[in-house]
């Protein structure tokens, strides 16, 4: 209430002074309003101001598939950190993630400098999610990964080319999410298509196609070759949106 007070009664540049000169203050008063719900990823990304809930729905989607991970020593990492080129802002989903896996390490990239950001349990890398020689420096340093969640640029071709990067890197057990699939269908900047439907290099048509990898065992084509994903992936949830794919072995 008092943040939108200000916003509508101050310029934006003495806005953005304020809001910097009380930020570690906010952050704070938000560690304290979050005692007691740690387990409630809604109420959280209410408190730290995620857009995984308010503007998007996302935040009972992960609260249903990484409940099981609350309380154990897991690695995350988002790709996407917010608040654009400005560097002192973003962070809400990271600080909500800490919260939420109290034994957490929460690791995320951004092509811009959020090293500001960073506090006890979250570290940030500046690059970009398709750049090959930084994504290995990163997961070199972060180890195995429990949890990727791509919340960066949102191009098609940069999901998908960041999913084949990433996802041998998860480790088996872990879980890896697409958010706002929704670009798959806008042609804009972002490589959609809302007339081609069955257009291949869209995240949704990448990501449907996978889906026969889990049945590769019933495939009667002799020669038909299983791939790494066919192996690897146990599960795939399609939610408006979102998408969470299961790593593990396919062996059944």
């Amino acid at each position: 209430m008092i943040k939108q007070f200000l916003k509508k009664n101050l310029s934006p540049e003495l806005f953005e002074k304020v809001r910097r000169l009380f930020s570690p203050l906010i952050i704070r008063v938000n560690n304290v309003r979050s005692i007691g719900l740690d387990d409630n990823l809604n109420e959280l990304g209410k408190i730290y101001e995620s857009d995984k809930i308010g503007r998007h729905f996302y935040t009972p989607y992960y609260q249903l598939h990484f409940n099981r991970f609350r309380n154990s020593e897991i690695k995350l990492l988002e790709i996407g950190v917010g608040g654009y080129e400005n560097p002192k802002l973003g962070g809400n989903s990271l600080r909500m993630w800490k919260k939420y896996f109290p034994l957490g390490q929460i690791y995320s990239i951004d092509i811009y400098d959020k090293s500001s950001l960073q506090e006890n349990r979250i570290k940030i890398f500046k690059g970009s999610q398709v750049d090959h020689d930084f994504l290995e420096r990163v997961t070199q340093e972060t180890g195995g990964l429990d949890i990727i969640i791509d919340d960066g640029s949102h191009i098609n071709e940069h999901v998908i080319e960041t999913f084949r990067l990433l996802f041998p890197k998860l480790n088996e057990g872990g879980i890896y999410v697409v958010e706002d699939t929704q670009t798959s269908y806008w042609p804009e900047k972002y490589g959609g298509d809302s007339f081609n439907l069955e257009k291949p290099d869209t995240i949704m048509n990448f990501f449907k196609k996978l889906t026969d990898g889990l049945n590769y065992k019933e495939i009667k084509n002799p020669t038909y070759k299983p791939t790494y994903y066919n192996m690897n992936i146990i599960s795939i949830h399609f939610y408006h949106n979102l998408i969470f794919i299961y790593k593990g072995k396919n062996d059944k």
